[in-house]
């Protein structure tokens, strides 16, 4: 097992590997911006480096600083969390070339699966549903449009590098199309210093399904059953929940195998997810996979047991799966994310000093979270403010208690999505479970206070 371990990141992600370090007895080093000085993650490391100025190119995201930062504090390990450089293959090379061990897939799985075209034909080549699409990246528009007349509009242009929902636009008609591609183009290419895009057919009501994945160097790969991550803005998720409403069992069984087969194909190892496409037939398609833990990965944590960061920890140190096979579901669990913005503004950022904290709590409710009162929420970095994860033996309980703990949940000093995520709670149609990935843009009244 390693004896120390550097945390690529920061905000609440930093403090959970903290967390399980300390319960595996590994020592931890805390990695800040000067923006970060008072965070807390600093606070309850064994150890801190500051590895620069407050925007992130110029910190986190500056791997000969992460790399000099380790091997200056003794560590043998660096977990990335999720964002900035955990899915960056060449960081990853450079720990290995460094002897330090990656806590997360190999540089060519991540590689492999970060070219979205490349992660299709991956996994139609071991038979997993994909959506219908170009082969690969196109560069003439003219060619991109005959494989969209084949396939049938409405269609997605999405950037072949990209994530986040970046780089996506959607053509409705022919006449629409070239306008969509440029856009695409241009905005993978500004994110993502890679122009290639490629055309799928889009769908227009279906449910985003993620399935948890956990693999090890011993050849064994599982699914930890799948979230349901519909509710979102702009390919951004607010809200995910499991199990999904819109499973059965023998679908589950069906898209978890899928989900295995897919991770087998590239040896998978650590925690990853396989994205897919549910639609209103019940036909699913793959989307693409992300090779890191994710923001939401507590809502398995939650419904399963299985604490996933300390598997990444013991897998990445060369130890087998603690958990062979899926484990029975543990009633409801529904997560909503706490950002520092203002939904009535068009989710405008809102950076600012915290004058009054106060978490819920109380039996079956979770919350991770990096802040506290007098912390002054950075302008630099994501919003994320809090995880408020909830848990029932039913549905109808986990929304329930969702509902109450989020009028107990007070933020002062900055706008946060709070008043907006109430709302959605009390959505008859949210409450029915009647979500798929454009239930915002047909609830738009959700988005205005009262």
């Amino acid at each position: 097992m390693f004896k120390k371990v550097l945390i690529a990141n920061r905000g609440e992600i930093a403090l959970r590997v903290i967390r399980a370090c300390r319960e595996l007895d590994i020592q931890t080093v805390a990695v800040y911006s000067d923006a970060d000085r008072e965070s807390l993650h600093v606070r309850f490391a064994d150890d801190d480096v500051c590895i620069g100025p407050a925007p992130a190119r110029e910190s986190y995201l500056k791997i000969p600083r992460l790399i000099a930062a380790a091997e200056i504090a003794g560590a043998d390990a660096i977990h990335p969390g999720y964002g900035f450089l955990a899915e960056n293959a060449e960081f990853a090379e450079t720990c290995a070339a460094s002897n330090i061990t990656f806590i997360g897939p190999t540089a060519s799985q991540i590689r492999l699966m970060g070219d979205k075209a490349a992660a299709r034909r991956t996994m139609a080549d071991v038979g997993v549903p994909i959506i219908p699409g170009t082969p690969g990246p196109v560069e003439d528009v003219d060619e991109a449009l005959g494989f969209a007349r084949e396939i049938g509009f409405p269609v997605i242009i999405k950037a072949a590098a990209g994530g986040g929902g970046k780089g996506m636009r959607v053509a409705n008609d022919p006449d629409d199309f070239a306008r969509a591609f440029q856009l695409a183009r241009s905005e993978a290419l500004s994110a993502f210093g890679n122009g290639d895009v490629y055309v799928e057919k889009y769908l227009a009501r279906p449910r985003h399904i993620e399935f948890q994945i956990m693999g090890d160097r011993h050849g064994n790969i599982i699914h930890l059953g799948e979230r349901d991550c519909s509710v979102q803005r702009r390919h951004q998720k607010l809200i995910e929940e499991a199990p999904s409403p819109g499973m059965t069992p023998e679908l589950r069984q069906r898209m978890g195998d899928d989900a295995v087969r897919g991770a087998r194909a590239i040896d998978y190892v650590g925690a990853g997810t396989i994205e897919m496409l549910l639609d209103t037939d019940g036909s699913y398609y793959f989307m693409e996979m992300n090779t890191r833990i994710q923001v939401e990965h507590g809502v398995t944590e939650m419904l399963t047991g299985v604490d996933l960061v300390k598997e990444q920890i013991r897998v990445a140190a060369g130890e087998r799966l603690s958990v062979t096979s899926m484990p029975l579901l543990r009633g409801h669990v529904i997560e909503v994310r706490v950002n520092a913005e203002d939904p009535a503004r068009n989710f405008q950022p809102s950076p600012g000093r915290i004058e009054v904290f106060n978490p819920p709590g109380g039996p079956g409710v979770r919350v991770d979270t990096h802040i506290y009162t007098g912390y002054t929420v950075p302008p630099y970095y994501d919003s994320l403010l809090a995880k408020l994860i909830c848990q029932g033996s039913t549905r109808a309980e986990a929304i329930k208690r969702m509902q109450i703990a989020l009028d107990f949940f007070i933020v002062e000093g900055v706008a946060t999505t709070i008043p907006f995520l109430g709302r959605v709670m009390q959505n008859p149609r949210f409450q029915a479970g009647q979500v798929d990935t454009k239930f915002l843009e047909r609830e738009s009244d959700l988005l205005r206070e009262p």
